[in-house]
């Protein structure tokens, strides 16, 4: 859904889409409200296969009946994506142990908490919450799970830390080849400085953020919302070293199969 806007000239309209009004308003408390008022009937995006992008498609939907969605296994890693509609969250589920990844906007904590239910899970199982990078639509919706997941430590790029402002605790930086849930981090700094996605090398599954997107074939960094183009195409490249079979984004559906071969490609093209 786009939503409308009115600029400083009182008689013109200007259409965008809900990801460019959170990113343009930021934190502004208008801007989370009406998106988080509409995410629930919102119908999610679907991913296209591409010369570049062999992805399922995108489940439909609304964000409570993704959330209900059985989640994935990959061995010892089992994930699942909350689809918000215009941005996904993801759970990494090990054993009796859960890991979110991104929240989307404020707002989207129930829905994640539906997911948690769906995968025999609670907010008591969370022990961290990992986001990728500061964006409103990423890390908006911080203070509802952080308050929930009371448990869980709180991890993020240390460039991106202080433009998170909605912790209700300290944020721990996340180094570049740390360990989180059993997962190695990956700086992919170019969307925003402090950008980073984490890999699971048992499993192959890399949660890339937005250094990666999936809504129409695979691609890099939205060069739109991309703080520095030429760390943002390195950073492509680095993840391409990763032999990733499953890639899971925040916009655009997981890529299941050929990940790696098409993201060797991409690389190879920048």
């Amino acid at each position: 859904m786009d939503a409308l806007y009115r600029s400083s000239r009182p008689a013109r309209l200007h259409r965008l889409s809900r990801r460019q009004v959170v990113l343009d308003l930021g934190w502004g408390g208008v801007a989370v409200a009406v998106l988080a008022g509409c995410s629930t009937g919102s119908t999610g995006s679907t991913g296209s296969t591409g010369s570049t992008g062999s992805g399922n498609a995108a489940s439909s939907g609304s964000a409570s009946s993704a959330a209900a969605a059985t989640a994935t296994s990959t061995g010892a890693l089992a994930w699942k994506r909350v689809d918000f509609g215009f941005v996904s969250a993801y759970l990494l589920v090990r054993g009796a142990s859960v890991a979110v990844v991104d929240t989307g906007v404020a707002g989207n904590a129930d829905a994640i908490g539906t997911a948690l239910q769906a995968a025999s899970a609670s907010w008591e199982s969370v022990t961290d919450v990992i986001l990728t990078h500061h964006h409103p639509d990423h890390a908006g919706g911080l203070g509802d799970v952080a308050a929930r997941a009371s448990r869980a430590s709180i991890h993020a790029g240390a460039a991106d830390i202080d433009t998170i402002p909605t912790s209700p605790r300290t944020i721990v930086a996340a180094a570049d080849g740390s360990d989180i849930f059993g997962m190695q981090v990956v700086a992919t700094p170019g969307h925003t400085d402090g950008h980073i996605s984490v890999f699971d090398r048992g499993t192959r599954v890399l949660v890339a953020g937005d250094a990666l997107g999936n809504t129409g074939g695979l691609t890099g960094s939205n060069p739109q919302f991309t703080a520095d183009p030429a760390q943002a195409a390195q950073s492509v490249k680095t993840l391409a070293t990763l032999d990733a079979g499953t890639i899971l984004f925040g916009h655009g559906a997981p890529l299941t199969s050929g990940a790696a071969e098409a993201l060797r490609t991409l690389a190879g093209a920048l």
